[in-house]
């Protein structure tokens, strides 16, 4: 007979303990050890599977090499972010709140892909065929080649796709499937690390490209153990909010293409549309010359994107100033509220300082940092900024100087598209930088910038 035992299992980051702990060794977290049961006969079984393959080493020079065939979803965006289509035999994984749009975008693919390619195998845990095509009918994803399954046990799913040989595969949920063999519940460790190695083996034997969908934590994280992420080949993660009409898909991990590129989408009665020009909807209810409200440039992968940010600074008597920062790092707006009172003599200490970037787009690196300190002198000061059409771009130093940035002729570029006459940027990046038929402002310190334009 089998010897069973128990086990503790860390859902954070897959630690396995003979006794249970409040706080896991492994990664430190609190009341993340839960009890499994653990069976010697499957472990001796999986050993035996694992050791009996038939692969033998190959000389580095006589293996093929060859590009990676892609799949067109139909959504441009969707193609921008995973790096040009989805390669045969990849996996991958894509998370985000609920309600954001995952099943939408998904059903919306496996539509454009039944049409084009062929079988088209839709797999769903958590709703009927009938909430499914419910669905499709509203968003007219109707291919006749794409079939539906309500289904959670793996093996069952395994037998359907080797009937089936479908040319594109969709998991929703990978916590709702469970393995007969694993005692545990599903969504546990143990079920989504093995489903996970199921999946992943039937798509590289296969190659047939599988999407799986995946849910968050209260804090945003990917839910279940790191490892999933570790096994996954691309990492795809929807940022937004239910109540905005617009969605930001990120890419996290990728592959088979870089991981800095996003896709912003839409979300209308119809479904998700794609948006091609980003810059436009960020801007589409930007009025000019107000007070604490400035344009910035940035880059995302290949993409040059315009945006608006709105400072406000208003005086308070608490003894605790508030610092608040929506689409920008708070560490960063620190830095900066910094550097202007030590370099400008500009009082913070005795205001609330509130900082958003409008349209719920996060920014990462240093493009804004010069337009954050235009905006909130601006605000404190009670000044609008009276350059008409100005964009402002460039990274603030601890020193009060004015950095170049990278990628400054793209964000150029997409500013002459959009009509802006006037940049403000760091004199190194003007020096490299042709005459194009706009008024291009050098500055070097953060206080020729603000005497510049106030």
């Amino acid at each position: 007979m089998a010897k069973i035992k128990k086990v503790y299992i860390c859902n954070e980051c897959g630690y396995e303990a003979p006794k249970w702990y409040g706080k896991c060794p492994g990664c430190n977290s609190w009341n993340t050890m839960g009890e499994e049961v653990k069976s010697e006969a499957v472990t001796n079984f999986k050993r035996s599977v694992t050791m009996s393959s038939g692969n033998k080493p190959k000389n580095i020079t006589d293996v093929k090499s060859s590009e990676y065939e892609r799949l067109d979803t139909g959504i441009g965006e969707l193609n921008r972010v995973v790096g040009g289509g989805l390669v045969k035999g990849s996996l991958t994984l894509i998370s985000g709140d609920p309600g954001i749009g995952k099943s939408t975008i998904l059903l919306q693919s496996a539509s454009n892909i039944s049409l084009k390619y062929g079988k088209v195998l839709y797999v769903s845990g958590e709703e009927s065929e009938e909430q499914i095509k419910m669905r499709a009918e509203r968003l007219k994803a109707t291919g006749k080649e794409l079939y539906v399954v309500s289904e959670t046990n793996i093996d069952i799913i395994e037998e359907h796709i080797t009937e089936m040989e479908p040319r594109f595969i969709i998991i929703d949920s990978i916590q709702t499937l469970y393995k007969p063999t694993i005692s545990s519940a599903p969504g546990s460790v143990s079920q989504v690390r093995e489903c996970t190695n199921d999946l992943m083996r039937i798509g590289k034997t296969k190659n047939i490209p599988l999407f799986i969908v995946a849910h968050v934590t209260k804090q945003g994280e990917l839910a279940g153990p790191r490892v999933l992420e570790h096994m996954v080949d691309t990492v795809l993660y929807f940022e937004g909010e239910r109540t905005q009409e617009f969605r930001i898909l990120r890419t996290i991990k990728n592959r088979f293409g870089t991981t800095s590129e996003i896709g912003v989408f839409e979300m209308r009665e119809s479904g998700l549309e794609e948006v091609n020009d980003a810059s436009s909807v960020f801007l589409q209810e930007k009025s000019m010359q107000q007070e604490g409200s400035v344009v910035i440039g940035i880059v995302e992968g290949t993409r040059p994107i315009l945006v608006e940010i709105q400072a406000l600074a208003s005086e308070t008597k608490a003894p605790m100033p508030r610092r608040t920062a929506v689409g920008v790092d708070n560490q960063r707006l620190s830095l900066i509220l910094a550097v202007l009172e030590k370099k400008l003599r500009v009082p913070f200490y005795n205001s609330d300082v509130y900082v958003n970037v409008v349209g719920g787009l996060n920014i990462d690196g240093t493009y804004g940092d010069l337009g954050i300190v235009l905006a909130l002198i601006s605000s404190v000061k009670a000044k609008e900024i009276k350059i008409e059409n100005l964009l402002i771009i460039g990274e603030v130093g601890l020193t009060g100087e004015v950095r170049p940035i990278a990628h400054a002729e793209k964000i150029i570029n997409e500013a002459i598209k959009m009509g802006f006459t006037n940049v403000i940027l760091p004199n190194k990046n003007k020096a490299k930088i042709t005459n194009k038929g706009i008024n291009l402002i050098g500055v070097d310190t953060v206080r020729e910038a603000v005497s510049k334009i106030f």
